[in-house]
């Protein structure tokens, strides 16, 4: 069976097959459906329809105060992210991407403008609807990984499951999410470390590990800020292929800030933020 990280690792993984598989028992009976029955009565058919971007910026702004000076890092930005596609934000130190990427993720709001994410605003959520919608539906990878030190590789896996959920519906689900966590360490090329803590971890596995934490909850869209800029370059460059080996098997959508330009120009589309706007390169 191919694996799903052959090119990040050089132990030979299974795909993630199993994930989904696990996944699926988790929430079938809440699956979406999307079909309609023929003229004939007969057997329902699937629509197909066309999918709009998965996240979308409307002419976002956003100020910081410095002591008495309000200085402007966005400056109206328009920013779309394709279904299915991996998208890179480039710009120079204090442009902004760090900034557009917490907007994206509802980590902060915009001054003005609008965040829609699959066709609905966003950005004035409650902050109870933000907590949840970041839990459900996006996977966060920082630079600096933000593993609790406290805690084994395994249960930091399992961190935002746990938070999502009651406390009986987490028992009633956590053999299906040991299952899934383990599944996912595996998927990193991190199974024969699962009860080790964060600072037993090079720097390359705590980042797998925060890959593997921000996949429990099968979100739709991935966010990565700088998720090689605290790594040496081989270990960045298998960080890399890790993530596009993930969007290819499953068609995760990526949006990913980087400042390496090699890096950048081996996503599927590249934006740069300058002057507080975005120019879109590919």
């Amino acid at each position: 069976m191919n694996s799903l990280v052959k090119k990040a690792t050089s132990q030979n993984q299974p795909s993630i097959g199993k994930l989904r598989v696990v996944h699926a028992e988790m929430d079938a009976e809440n699956a979406p459906r999307s079909t309609s029955t023929s003229s004939n009565g007969s057997s329902p058919r699937l629509q197909i329809t066309e999918k709009p971007s998965m996240i979308v910026a409307k002419d976002v702004t956003k100020s910081y105060r410095r002591h008495k000076t309000s200085v402007a890092v966005l400056k109206g930005v328009d920013f779309s992210a394709e279904h299915g596609k991996i998208t890179a934000i480039v710009g120079q130190s204090g442009s902004g991407k760090s900034t557009l990427l917490h907007l994206l993720g509802t980590l902060d709001r915009p001054d003005s403008g609008e965040i829609w994410f699959a066709e609905e605003r966003i950005d004035n959520l409650s902050s109870r609807k933000r907590d949840a919608f970041r839990n459900q539906q996006l996977g966060m990878i920082f630079q600096f990984y933000h593993l609790l030190p406290e805690l084994t590789l395994l249960e930091n896996i399992i961190a935002p499951a746990m938070i999502g959920q009651s406390v009986f519906s987490y028992l009633r689900n956590r053999s299906k999410i040991i299952e899934r966590a383990k599944a996912l360490s595996e998927m990193v090329g991190l199974s024969h470390r699962l009860n080790h803590k964060p600072n037993e971890l090079s720097g390359g596995e705590m980042q797998r590990t925060a890959i593997a934490r921000a996949l429990i909850t099968d979100p739709k869209l991935l966010l990565a800020d700088e998720p090689t800029g605290n790594l040496d370059q081989e270990s960045g460059q298998s960080i890399l292929q890790l993530l596009k080996n993930l969007n290819e098997e499953t068609g995760l959508t990526i949006v990913m800030v980087t400042h390496d330009e090699n890096i950048a120009q081996q996503c599927d589309s590249l934006i740069r933020l300058k002057g507080g706007k975005v120019e879109r390169l590919k």
